[in-house]
């Protein structure tokens, strides 16, 4: 059975959503950030070298990054679900917006948050660069909701799950007003069942 090592307040919430979604048998072991430096504890560091989550254990296999994770796990449904036909152009959608959660959006969301924890008042040189980079990422997100109903197309995907949870983070701090499509988008994503199932182990 698969093992999820699952991080309070991190991104981890993405896998249990997946294996909800994926009505795929699984166990919850739950670490604690340090309550004052936030740091993960050292039983998370004895699961994997990075001490980061989420990380899976499945047999002989522990697997870190959440893009990975997310592949393997959608490996292991026989229905082939929630990851578009290879090769069509919604699964070349799924691709782009399933490393994009984790590689353009990521950086500038996560940086102003810890700028916003420092107490930077938005002047330093590297501030601007950030904030264009919101700009234009949330611009963009915008634009394509409004094209259609889920990242990928029509359908939704694993690509959703992982978007959903920066989304989330984005949207508590205040990156999302007046993002019309974007805000309504997460409600439904946060409405599904498997999200709630999720919700409430993590």
């Amino acid at each position: 059975m698969i093992t999820v090592h699952h991080l309070n307040a991190s991104r981890s919430k993405r896998v249990l959503w997946l294996l909800e979604e994926l009505q795929l048998p699984y166990d919850v072991v739950k670490h604690q950030r340090d309550p004052v430096t936030q740091l993960a504890p050292d039983s998370l560091k004895q699961v994997h070298p990075l001490a980061k989550a989420p990380v899976i254990v499945d047999g002989e296999l522990t697997l870190c990054e959440s893009g990975a994770v997310m592949e393997y796990l959608l490996d292991q449904d026989p229905q082939n679900r929630l990851r578009p036909v290879a090769r069509s152009q919604e699964y070349y959608h799924y691709l782009e917006w399933l490393h994009f959660a984790e590689g353009s959006l990521s950086l500038p969301v996560i940086t102003s948050l810890f700028m916003t924890m420092e107490g930077r008042d938005g002047t330093k040189p590297m501030d601007g660069y950030i904030a264009k980079e919101i700009a234009l990422d949330f611009s963009y997100i915008e634009s394509t909701l409004t094209q259609r109903p889920y990242f990928a197309g029509d359908n939704f995907t694993a690509a959703d799950i992982m978007m959903t949870i920066m989304l989330e983070i984005a949207g508590k701090r205040g990156m999302l007003e007046g993002r019309t499509n974007t805000l309504a988008y997460l409600t439904t994503m946060q409405s599904r069942a498997a999200y709630q199932a999720a919700f409430s182990q993590g």
